[in-house]
């Protein structure tokens, strides 16, 4: 993984085990939450493969338990158009993890939800964290602060400070830059 993602098809990023998410949720929005699902799975996609392609058990089991694991069980046969921001949210992590990458990358994961939500995203995160990377770009500092993790500040391309969130936040160079003084 070596080699830059630019210039890389989405395909062949998926391909290299990585999954990336960005702000605004991407599902498919007239199709059902379980089909949303469905479709992610790691499979052979090959247009034969593809053309008649009939889920089984296991992949069944699969979206069931993806389900429950980003907290959709209940919703699992409602179009994606209706659910809330949150939960397309939710629904789009679960696609990702339908295919089972080795680095997932998360833009902004908490912009537009409600204190609710944004717990439940935490949960999801620190769980998905348990058995991958997983990578976090985030503002929200109370969202950082229930990840509980490592910390990196960036700035201009260039790593300003790492550690806990209490570490970062009282490095002198971090309030210089970002509070400006």
């Amino acid at each position: 993984m070596s080699r830059s993602l630019l210039g890389m098809s989405e395909a062949r990023i998926a391909r290299e085990g990585i999954g990336r998410k960005f702000q605004k949720p991407t599902v498919f929005e007239d199709q059902t939450v379980h089909e949303n699902l469905l479709m992610a799975l790691r499979n052979t996609r090959g247009p034969f493969s593809v053309l008649f392609y009939r889920p089984s058990g296991e992949d069944l089991d699969q979206v069931a338990a993806l389900a429950v694991e980003i907290g959709l069980a209940q919703e699992i046969h409602r179009k994606s158009g209706e659910l809330s921001h949150g939960q397309k949210q939710w629904l789009e992590i679960g696609m990702l993890l339908a295919q089972e990458p080795r680095l997932l990358l998360v833009d902004e994961p908490a912009a537009g939800m409600t204190p609710a939500e944004r717990e439940h995203t935490t949960q999801i995160l620190v769980d998905a964290a348990q058995t991958r990377a997983v990578v976090v770009v985030e503002h929200d500092m109370e969202f950082i602060r229930r990840l509980d993790c490592r910390v990196t500040v960036l700035h201009e391309g260039s790593v300003l400070a790492e550690g806990s969130l209490d570490h970062v936040t009282a490095n002198q160079e971090v309030i210089d830059v970002y509070l400006g003084r």
